[in-house]
């Protein structure tokens, strides 16, 4: 079978061990471990496979250098151990899908003899933290050597600085490899499929069916479950509530907004960290495929299915480019912008002051409702999908389905296609480049699919179309340009002229 709803759909005609209701990157990761770990699994998403928080990240794969600099300010052993696991999982991501994660360096400047001794020292205990899994040692930088090295920094009043390294990752596209791995293992997965009801155990008040509707073909399915996993990020709520009327919210949201400017306007393959912004943010600018992403705000929010960015977010993003590019930016530059928003737990955000998000760390819990056996996982943050993932299996086995735990595989699971399709020799730079970027060793399966160019100059290619439809489960063009290409949050005028030009190859 190939990753396509008609191809899904049919696999709907018996009973499932797991059901996972989220298409993000807590759920397919839910769904990975546990078809790794032989249950049979069915994921349901009412939207597009990662369409909310899992592809409005920074784009980083990180430890979290100011969470290390909190838990050593504050003496948080809760917060060094989160840094510990996230640093330790970081490579593990990277290798598992070498093509959509790859290190990235990022620039701290420092503008006193204080900073770069306090921004040193930090940056050399977080190399101590990672360990063997250390990407790369960080090391300090003269004035001259940033000038010489990082033309793009204003070098104003710059005393240093210093050089250390994280990940960058495709969000949408990582999601995406992970539930088609999960699917080639067995398990079935759809995409604008939405939770209707739960059919309850007349006695025990367990969760036995899941009722959900096929949005498109405007059907409605009732499946036999024996345990449901709810990982639906900020909507978390909503589930658990349905489960069981009586479980009090735990979720609130903050929100991450980003601004995106044409490359030009940072030069060279090296993110920068503002280590700390006049409210006391961090905030990153990093080269990002052929532009430059700006972000992030960190605000407490209301819960929106499409967040829009406020005109005073990019003001705060643009003007805080300025002040240490030496290429300056107005409004007018940006040509796009996403805003995220992020679950947070309630007990996390009661427990600090004015309810400062930003200071808050990313953890996650599983929680078991006594009631439904609902299990929701909350919380967390890209870095750590796999690990949220295999808790939630330890949890689900040990309290719900009463098993021996079995072990987790997912550690030094390749997301890559078992048999790689090579790009022929004569395909052209710019087609070679996005192809392997967006695609990886599937890049020669995808150009079988015809080499036409949707554009003159833009390597998007009309034969692309096809093979996302038919393997990569795209059904509207938001599904297209958002996430399979990402082009819509990096270029918003480009993708209007894609969709233009194909208008009729998916729906609106």
């Amino acid at each position: 079978m190939s990753f396509n709803r008609p191809d899904q759909l049919r696999k709907l005609t018996e009973s499932f061990d797991l059901c996972i209701i989220g298409g993000g990157a807590s759920g397919a990761g839910v769904a990975l471990d546990a078809t790794l770990r032989g249950y049979k699994v069915l994921l349901i998403e009412k939207g597009d496979f990662a369409c909310q928080t899992s592809s409005k990240s920074t784009k980083l794969v990180h430890g979290g250098v100011r969470y290390l600099e909190q838990a050593v300010k504050k003496l948080d052993w809760h917060q060094f151990k989160m840094v510990y696991k996230a640093l330790h999982e970081r490579k593990t991501l990277l290798q598992n899908a070498p093509h959509l994660a790859y290190p990235l360096g990022l620039l701290t400047p420092c503008y006193t003899r204080w900073e770069r001794l306090y921004y040193r020292i930090g940056m050399w205990l977080y190399d101590k933290i990672s360990g063997s899994t250390n990407l790369k040692s960080s090391r300090g930088l003269s004035k001259k050597e940033i000038q010489s090295e990082f033309p793009s920094i204003e070098s104003h009043h710059l005393r240093g600085g210093v050089l250390y390294y994280d990940g960058q990752l495709n969000d949408a596209r990582y999601a995406l490899a992970i539930l088609k791995e999960a699917e080639r293992l067995g398990a079935c997965v759809l995409n604008y499929a939405s939770l209707a009801s739960f059919e309850l155990g007349a006695k025990s008040l367990k969760i036995k069916k899941v009722v959900f509707s096929d949005l498109l073909a405007k059907e409605s399915y009732t499946i036999p479950v024996k345990a449901v996993v709810n990982a639906t990020g900020p909507y978390t709520d909503k589930i658990r509530a349905l489960a069981n009327p009586r479980m009090k919210p735990r979720m609130k949201v903050s929100r991450g907004a980003h601004v995106v400017l044409p490359a030009e306007f940072w030069q060279g393959e090296t993110a920068l960290l503002i280590p700390k912004t006049d409210d006391g943010r961090v905030i990153f600018v990093i080269p990002w495929r052929d532009y430059v992403l700006v972000g992030t705000t960190d605000d407490p929010d209301t819960l929106s299915e499409s967040p829009v960015i406020l005109a005073t977010e990019k003001e705060y993003l643009i003007s805080y480019f300025n002040r240490y590019s030496s290429k300056k930016a107005t409004l007018e530059d940006i040509s796009a912008t996403f805003v995220g928003q992020r679950p947070l737990l309630q007990a996390q955000l009661d427990s600090t002051l004015n309810t400062d998000t930003k200071s808050l760390v990313r953890d996650h819990e599983v929680e078991v409702d006594g009631r439904s056996k609902l299990v929701s996982i909350m919380g967390g943050k890209w870095t750590t999908y796999r690990v949220m993932a295999s808790d939630t299996l330890d949890v689900l086995e040990k309290e719900v389905l009463k098993v021996p735990l079995k072990p987790c595989l997912t550690k030094d699971h390749l997301l890559v296609p078992a048999s790689p399709v090579a790009l022929p020799s004569d395909v052209e730079s710019d087609i070679r480049t996005h192809l392997e970027e967006i695609y990886g060793p599937s890049a020669g399966e995808v150009y079988g699919y015809g080499a036409d160019r949707i554009l003159p100059n833009q390597p998007y290619l009309v034969g692309e179309l096809n093979y996302l439809k038919e393997h990569e489960m795209a059904i509207t063009w938001d599904d297209v340009l958002s996430r399979r290409w990402g082009i819509a949050i990096r270029d918003e005028a480009l993708a209007e002229k894609l969709k233009a030009i194909k208008k009729e190859a998916f729906a609106s």
